[in-house]
């Protein structure tokens, strides 16, 4: 087991319960690993693609969690979601809301769990929207825990102010 990987946003060290080895994925940023998804948009790897345009290509998830789990990336290469250039706002926020209805309604989906990994749990370095299909009683359980609570109403007041000056509009 490895302690201390990292710290909360609070800025207090977080220690790791678990063996480096079940760790979620990590994708560095600005890693110069080869992409899987840029061969995937360039046509040197194959995907069972469900829509592509000049801007955005999706596809099935080769290791889905249900059957119809699409993967929606910018055919240029992108690593985060605050690297999405402006410009592709639009067509990402069009092509995924489309996307979250087809796969309700070809799947019989009740509804739909969206994810997008920032770096951590980021199996490719490439930005890329999950959608996956959820019906009630389907058994996923989706676990965002332990919960880390602020010590105080005077912590979450500092950490609302910090992401507040931290938070400067793009150009």
């Amino acid at each position: 087991m490895t302690p201390g990987h990292g710290a909360r946003p609070d800025g207090r060290e977080v220690e790791s319960a678990r063996p480096e080895s079940s760790r979620a994925a990590y994708s560095e940023r600005g890693t110069r690993r080869p992409c899987a998804f840029c061969a995937i948009v360039a046509g040197e790897a194959s995907a069972r693609e469900v829509y592509r345009d000049d801007d955005l290509v999706a596809f099935l998830d080769a290791h889905p969690v249900f059957p119809g789990h699409v993967l929606m990336v910018p055919t240029r290469h992108v690593q985060t979601y605050d690297e999405l250039p402006v410009e592709l706002g639009d067509p990402w926020m069009r092509v995924s809301q489309s996307l979250v209805r087809a796969v309700e309604s070809a799947m019989g989906a009740d509804g739909s769990l969206l994810i997008v990994n920032n770096v951590v749990s980021q199996s490719v370095p490439h930005l890329h929207l999950h959608v996956i299909p959820r019906s009630r009683g389907d058994g996923l359980r989706l676990w965002l825990g332990p919960r880390h609570g602020y010590a105080s109403e005077g912590d979450a007041d500092a950490v609302a102010e910090r992401i507040r000056v931290a938070l400067v509009p793009r150009p």
